[in-house]
């Protein structure tokens, strides 16, 4: 027994209190991991094929590729609601006194109460994707029309929200794709045009910055953007259709061009903004590359023995969680040595999200 405690006391202290809920996308479930080992799983969570999720205090969200909005609760493990908005899905954003979900079939925006139940249908003609909030506003980008179209809540983020059409920016990009935020700075993507566009938020003026590509290369998987590309003075950028991440600074001056193995799809900034995790699709799945934000450099190429989908930095202990989609494991990385500390089974992994418990919330 003492030999039990000890095992799991140095479990505890090696992988922290850290929950990880970890999307199995061909299982309409999502795994739960604490304490580095499978602790629970959510069941009946339907299409998890691209699925996303996030929290709100003690709530979480996911949204499915089949249109389902999802609340569960992140502490019990449990489903506690869900809606369906459309028949595809592909981005959204919780808020204290709502959810909003950028559609593609049946595009519109949905807005939703956090208990999930419909509020408002912004009707847009066009699927939608990068859905932003900034304050009592909220952005998105038309991926048919080529536009940006910015809402206000009139309540001012007071109550339950009622959003009216405040500023709409045309001919900005070929086909939008994805965006991130910058505090007032919405930044989006485009396939077919040489630069990405940014909205100050307080100013409401746009703006393309130009990307000059050396490769055209054809795009198996979309890039993702999202938060986790932004660093304190660094944003960084994945470039469509070439082997590439672009470094900028706060004021979009172009820094770097970091030549990469391949078409980059994720990267992920660590907690102290020291290092860049990149993967790949195509051929270049299986590898994780890492780059030295400070220097623009490669400083590790690591494979596996898979496809890697999905990566995530510890919050609080020098790992990396690596989702390999067909080995079914995370894979858990000791980020000063870059040795694999352990892995975890999970059926066919692919997004992967932490949680602080309410009692590391305290």
């Amino acid at each position: 027994m003492k030999s039990l405690s000890f095992l799991l006391l140095l479990l505890t202290s090696l992988f922290g209190n850290e929950k990880l809920f970890v999307v199995e996308r061909e299982n309409s479930s999502l795994a739960v991991i604490k304490n580095g080992m499978l602790n629970d799983r959510i069941d009946n969570m339907h299409n998890m094929n691209h699925a996303t999720v996030k929290f709100e205090g003690v709530d979480g969200y996911a949204i499915t590729r089949d249109g389902y909005v999802i609340k569960f609760d992140p502490e019990k493990n449990i489903k506690l609601a869900e809606y369906q908005v459309a028949h595809s899905s592909i981005g959204f954003v919780v808020e204290p006194h709502y959810v909003a979900v950028a559609n593609y079939d049946t595009k519109t925006v949905e807005i939703l109460d956090r208990n999930l139940k419909p509020l408002q249908t912004i009707q847009t003609d066009s699927k939608n994707v990068g859905i932003k909030t900034y304050k009592d506003k909220m952005i998105f980008a038309l991926m048919d029309k080529d536009e940006l179209w910015v809402f206000q809540d009139t309540t001012h983020g007071k109550t339950i929200p009622s959003f009216s059409l405040t500023k709409k920016f045309e001919a900005v990009g070929e086909i939008p794709f994805d965006a991130m935020i910058k505090s007032n700075l919405y930044i989006v993507g485009f396939f077919n045009s040489p630069w990405i566009g940014v909205v100050n938020l307080d100013t409401m003026s746009y703006k393309k910055v130009p990307i000059h590509k050396e490769e055209n290369k054809p795009v198996l998987k979309v890039p993702h953007f999202g938060f986790w590309s932004i660093g304190e003075h660094t944003i960084f950028i994945p470039s469509v259709g070439e082997s590439a991440i672009m470094a900028f600074d706060n004021d979009f001056n172009f820094l770097s061009r970091i030549p990469t193995e391949g078409l980059p799809v994720f990267t992920s900034l660590s907690p102290d903004k020291k290092w860049l995790a990149v993967t790949f699709s195509g051929k270049d799945f299986p590898i994780v590359q890492i780059i030295d934000t400070k220097t623009f450099t490669i400083v590790k190429t690591l494979k596996f023995e898979g496809n890697v989908l999905h990566v995530r930095w510890s919050e609080v202990d020098p790992q990396l969680f690596v989702s390999v989609n067909t080995a079914d494991e995370i894979q858990i990385l000791d980020t000063l040595t870059w040795e694999k500390r352990g892995s975890v089974p999970v059926k066919r992994p692919s997004g992967i999200f932490l949680y602080q418990t309410s009692k590391e919330r305290k």
